[in-house]
């Protein structure tokens, strides 16, 4: 059985208005519509292909700004536009996960 969408990509857009750590802070809203831009861009968007999504709170506040890319459950924390960009071109449309963008995986709230 194969899945409605190759890849899927969730941002996180969480915003905290105590004053903790959340990855609105960093940008996150235009990251997520770089990835989208970026995505459609080049074709990859749609059924069989990838899926660029909003995402509330995914608990990983430490590391934020925050992405995950199923099904592979591969976590990244991005800076800006460059890391999206290579998170598009190797991981989405080429399927190699960017090992420098990882997120370490003892990083929590």
């Amino acid at each position: 059985m194969s899945s409605y969408y190759q890849r899927h990509i969730f941002f996180c857009l969480n915003k905290r208005d105590n004053g903790e750590a959340c990855c609105a802070d960093h940008d996150a809203d235009a990251a997520f519509a770089r990835c989208k831009s970026q995505v459609k861009a080049q074709g990859l968007a749609g059924p069989g292909q990838v899926r660029v999504n909003k995402a509330g709170c995914l608990d990983r506040c430490a590391g934020g700004p925050i992405a995950v890319v199923y099904p592979e459950a591969v976590w990244y924390t991005y800076v800006d536009a460059h890391d999206i960009d290579e998170i598009v071109e190797s991981h989405l449309k080429n399927g190699q996960v960017v090992e420098r963008l990882l997120t370490p995986p003892h990083v929590g709230r």
